[in-house]
């Protein structure tokens, strides 16, 4: 039997709370998991790639999950699925409207490629509003963030905001 590969993308700027369930569910399907850590071009990431890759490495770790690793990636989603030899793209689910855009991005990625499912997870209900996107924001306007993202994440955003200059002084 071959070894079940699969990839969980993300931008994980930061990596939340709901990305990490997703990581230790998603873990439990394959035999090896693999974390893409990729810049969205549509978006303004609040850590560069590296800094991220970091953050998500020490957050798996933590989590203590030996089969998984983390990668860094700036290509199309179904080529870098190929390149690991993943049969299987993992996708969190929050409501609607991450379905509905989803859906869109499976049936384009299914005609880039064929030979890579796509599955979706739900997202834990208590953490379903969590998305990176907020957690910057709220910590942009000096909100709190400890109910979103570990301890050690909460920080590494905060000194971030600090560096950057929060809005609304």
């Amino acid at each position: 039997m071959s070894k079940r590969i699969g990839v969980y993308p993300g931008t994980f700027d930061p990596i939340t709370l709901g990305h990490t369930d997703i990581i230790a569910r998603g873990a439990k399907l394959v035999d090896e998991l693999i974390i893409g850590v990729t810049t969205n071009i549509a978006k303004s990431p609040m850590f560069n790639d590296e800094e991220r890759i970091a953050m998500v490495e020490r957050e798996v770790a933590a989590i203590g999950l030996s089969h998984v690793r983390v990668v860094g990636f700036n290509s199309l989603l179904m080529d870098f699925a190929e390149a690991q030899g993943a049969g299987v793209v993992i996708r969190g689910i929050r409501g609607v409207t991450d379905f509905e855009y989803e859906y869109q991005l499976t049936g384009m990625n299914r005609q880039l490629n064929h030979r890579v499912e796509t599955v979706f997870l739900m997202a834990d209900v208590a953490l379903q509003p969590i998305a990176s996107r907020l957690v910057k924001e709220i910590a942009l306007y000096g909100g709190p963030i400890d109910k979103f993202v570990t301890p050690t994440v909460a920080s590494e955003v905060a000194a971030r905001v600090e560096s950057i200059g929060r809005k609304g002084s």
